[in-house]
């Protein structure tokens, strides 16, 4: 029998594919991952669409801790396993699909629509990105900046940096817990305001002049591939003040900007916006020419 890990894409129910409806029809267990990210819909929708009532909800805790319990089943019988946007864009569906070859289950992938392919539509070219990075929430105690250095080598090589924004979904609450209470937070979603915050944050820790705050041009995206997506760019100083609306949110850091992606980004770009190319496309700063002549 075979784990079938189907992408959702990234809107509704009616993203899937054809292919990925007809192994859930068909499928004898079915398991939404709720963890790495969410759809704009509920289970309930799925349901009704899928037409099934017994979508089992994986979490942070199943996926982390109960893994063998969704590949395990597939032993016996098919086991869908559905993933907003695309399987493979997640180290931790990676692991899952890892772990459930090694003990002896078969695996096949079912593509879909990821935030990772269309953050191409705010006319930035795929092919000039380079790492992707993840911007987790900041604390009172923890505060880490290990994006920086890969923001940093992107953008001496001239490459994009797509960054992805920490969501908080059934988080524990540990100061309920030390009152023996089993409490979860509300879920909490990155927005590209707090993450271009902490980005200039990092810039302020780190000093290592990977991107101005004031001068390097930046892209939010919120709610990519949805009907009311929204795209902005500008500094990060500008788009802090900006308002995308609710989530999910993503942005870019860009690198050198050709002049047709300039163009297909004009129509996004905030008013009066003070980010800075020089003729090089690159956005680094550099000696001011020599106007005396």
């Amino acid at each position: 029998m075979v784990l079938y890990i189907i992408g959702l894409g990234l809107h509704d129910e009616k993203d899937v594919t054809v292919r990925g409806l007809e192994l859930i029809k068909s499928s004898d267990k079915v398991f939404l991952e709720a963890y790495t990210s969410v759809l704009s819909i509920g289970k309930e929708r799925l349901e009704a669409f899928y037409g099934r009532e017994d979508i089992v909800v994986a979490d942070r805790d199943f996926v982390e801790c109960h893994a063998e319990d969704i590949y395990l089943p597939a032993k016996e019988g098919s086991v869908s396993f559905l993933i907003v946007g695309d399987p493979v864009c997640a180290t931790t569906h990676s692991d899952i699909m890892i772990r459930a070859r090694e003990a002896g289950v078969q695996v096949e992938v079912v593509h879909n629509a990821s935030a990772m392919g269309a953050v191409g539509c705010c006319g930035l070219q795929l092919y000039n990105f380079g790492q992707t990075v993840s911007i987790p929430y900041f604390d009172e105690n923890w505060r880490p900046t290990s994006f920086y250095p890969k923001i940093k080598y992107n953008r001496e090589g001239g490459m994009h940096t797509l960054c992805l924004l920490d969501i908080k979904v059934k988080e524990p609450d540990f100061e309920a817990m030390k009152r023996g209470k089993i409490v979860y937070l509300p879920p909490r979603f990155m927005s590209v305001n707090e993450s271009s915050e902490q980005l200039i944050e990092a810039e302020d820790v780190r000093k290592g002049g990977a991107y101005v705050p004031d001068k390097t041009l930046c892209v939010g995206l919120a709610r990519l591939g949805q009907p009311d997506q929204c795209i902005m760019a500008g500094t990060l100083e500008e788009l802090k003040e900006q308002d995308f609306g609710s989530p999910l949110h993503c942005m870019v850091i860009c690198g050198e900007v050709h002049d047709m992606e300039l163009e297909a980004l004009r129509p996004y770009l905030v008013e009066n916006s003070t980010f800075q190319i020089d003729e090089e496309g690159s956005l680094f700063s550099r000696d001011e020419p020599d106007t005396e002549s």
